[in-house]
């Protein structure tokens, strides 16, 4: 799959995004199982011990795609909160599930669904939960 650094995730994002995988339509699964593997190989933590350098669901995150030289500023959201967040990207989206879990200065390879790969950089996290004290949203 390429280059993927570490990744550290809110043990309640972990549970929600078990059910969401273990939910998914046909037409996810293949987002699903990425993001299962992912969950998988996550250091999983209380939300009070996540840094506010690290991606968490509902953070809102400024990245680079490098390969196409794009910056892009989107809230990393569930499926059913994406009409209601105006920069929404939904964690299973393709590009959604890769954020999760990376740090600023994070540079990860993602699979695509026209068998192509993104390189995404976390360029800086302008807002997030845990750094809110806002756990259970």
């Amino acid at each position: 799959m390429g280059y993927r650094p570490s990744i550290l995730i809110n043990r309640l994002d972990a549970e929600r995004l078990q059910r969401l995988i273990d939910d998914a339509p046909e037409k996810d699964l293949a987002v699903a199982e990425l993001l299962e593997a992912e969950l998988a190989r996550g250091e999983v933590v209380d939300p009070d011990s996540v840094p506010d350098n690290v991606v968490s669901m509902n953070s809102q995150i400024q990245f680079t795609d490098v390969e196409r030289n794009r910056q892009m500023t989107r809230t990393l959201v569930y499926p059913h909160a994406m009409e209601s967040v105006e920069d929404a990207i939904s964690v299973m989206a393709p590009i959604g599930a890769g954020l999760i879990g990376l740090k600023v200065g994070d540079v990860a390879d993602w699979p695509l669904p026209n068998g192509g790969t993104a390189r995404l950089r976390i360029d800086a996290i302008l807002w997030q939960p845990e750094r809110e004290q806002q756990y259970h949203r």
